[in-house]
């Protein structure tokens, strides 16, 4: 069910006018902002939500939300935005390397007995669920427009609304739309502009690091070695990503590192045709050559942005627009409906007509989230690092890390545990990836041919060890400091 059928009804009608006061206004119409305007819509707050296009988003990423994400949604009371888009129920990994195959099912919910549960989906159907959900909630404005620039008071200090160009249809039929300046009053501006933001600049002083690119396609009437799982495909020279989002549609992600390959020049076409197909299950090979043929080519930068908090009085920036990770774990609207749950309990009240107040309990928040948000980032970064190995030690790493899934029981229960959203320990994450780090090691020994080898094998062994500390403590490093 295409959402543009919501769309005529998203916008609210007749536009507010200019110089309209609201308690918190949201830029952005994603995720986050859309989830956060009906959250505090229903606590009794004005909310103006303000999205550039409440058309359908044609996006590639953000169509597997892992069990703690799926939970969260249901504690926002938003789960039923999931339903009538045929959204796919995911009940955990298969991790492919050549001809070998590990299922790693996810953990067991120990209040009610079942296996957890994520959900994936076509990531614009799902997103026009929530806006509607946002525009039916009783308090909430949802206005078409582009935000131009965040108002300050006379001294510059403290934040006042936003300045934005609404849409102004023509009132006949063909007539062309014209756009009008207009400004909204708030004493809290909620930056949630998503991947390419265009404020994140003026309130994060981090950079973002592009680390590979996504090029996606849908396949059709495929079927996978585990259904109604995502599957990760140690592919060279990085992972691939399958996972099915509609009754007969998959889709695929193959990560590409480095500079990408020209579409234009049909090269990139090329690369997928001669390095990619080869290295998928067999089953998936004749529908991806099809889709190949077929479909548009649609890329995505894969960023990395730590989490840092806005010193701005009357400023929270959050979603991607403050912090980002690898997607290869799926994790991202997870954090950012965990955020809005928070956010709910933090800002509760008559928190937000206090700026500065407002500033204390969004560095509690802060903290905080980081019980899950740090999980995985962290996981994220490091998983990324093994899985698209370009030397030997990372490489030793990964294999060491697929070995570790086969032996099954905890040494799969942790890791889909923190991967799913459903675990938040940094201690466990911690155990395990030098687990990982200390199997490969291991395995490092245990297939020597001889013990002659063994001096050279422990230079090799503290290399190795070097390399996981390189690989996971600097991440570690960004969750310990704002």
């Amino acid at each position: 069910m295409p959402g543009n059928a919501l769309t005529p009804s998203l916008a609210t009608y007749p536009v507010p006018k200019s110089g309209s006061s609201f308690d918190v206004i949201v830029i952005g119409g994603g995720v986050l902002g859309a989830s956060f305007a009906a959250t505090f819509g229903k606590q009794g707050k004005h909310v103006l939500m303000i999205e550039r296009d409440l058309a359908e988003p044609d996006r590639i990423v953000g169509e597997l939300l892992q069990p703690g994400g799926y939970n969260a949604l249901k504690e926002l009371g938003l789960a039923d935005c999931l339903e009538g888009i045929d959204a796919i129920p995911t009940l955990g990994y298969g991790v492919i390397r050549g001809t070998e195959v590990v299922h790693i099912p996810y953990t067991t919910d120990p209040e009610t007995g079942k296996p957890n549960e994520g959900r994936a989906f076509h990531y614009g159907r799902f997103i026009q669920k929530l806006r509607a959900a946002a525009a039916q909630t009783p308090n909430v404005t949802v206005v078409e427009a582009t935000a131009n620039e965040i108002m300050y008071d006379q001294d510059g200090v403290r934040a006042t609304g936003v300045s934005c160009t609404t849409k102004k249809d023509g009132d006949a039929e063909g007539a062309v739309s014209s756009s009008i300046s207009t400004e909204y009053m708030a004493p809290m501006v909620v930056i949630a502009d998503g991947c390419f933001s265009k404020f994140r600049k003026q309130y994060i002083n981090k950079t973002v690091e592009i680390t590979s690119h996504f090029v996606g396609l849908i396949v059709k009437d495929v079927t996978l070695p585990f259904p109604s799982h995502g599957h990760v495909i140690l592919a060279t020279p990085s992972p691939i990503l399958m996972y099915q989002i509609s009754t007969t549609e998959t889709r695929v992600l193959v990560d590409i590192p480095g500079k990408l390959p020209s579409a234009s020049t049909g090269a990139l076409r090329s690369y997928l045709e001669t390095s990619i197909l080869p290295q998928l299950p067999s089953a998936a090979q004749k529908p991806f050559l099809r889709a190949l043929e077929s479909e548009r080519l649609r890329t995505m930068p894969n960023s990395f942005l730590p989490p840092s908090t806005s010193s701005e009085l009357g400023i929270i920036v959050l979603g991607d627009a403050m912090n980002m990770r690898h997607p290869l774990t799926g994790g991202g609207m997870t954090v950012a409906l965990n955020d809005v749950v928070y956010l709910r309990d933090f800002l509760k009240g008559d928190v937000m007509k206090d700026q500065e107040v407002t500033m204390v309990q969004m560095e509690l928040f802060f903290w905080k989230r980081k019980e899950l948000s740090a999980v995985i980032n962290i996981l994220a970064q490091a998983l990324y690092a093994l899985f698209s190995a370009n030397d030997n030690n990372l490489l030793a790493l990964r294999n060491g890390c697929f070995s570790y899934f086969q032996m099954g029981g905890e040494c799969i229960r942790g890791p889909v545990g923190l991967l799913s959203g459903v675990s938040r320990s940094r201690s466990t994450l911690i155990y395990h990836f030098y687990c990982v780090a200390f199997h490969s090691i291991w395995l490092l020994f245990h297939n020597a041919d001889s013990f002659a080898e063994f001096p050279l094998l422990f230079l090799r062994a503290i290399s190795i060890l070097w390399t996981a500390c390189v690989v996971f403590l600097p991440v570690l490093w960004t969750e310990c400091w704002a």
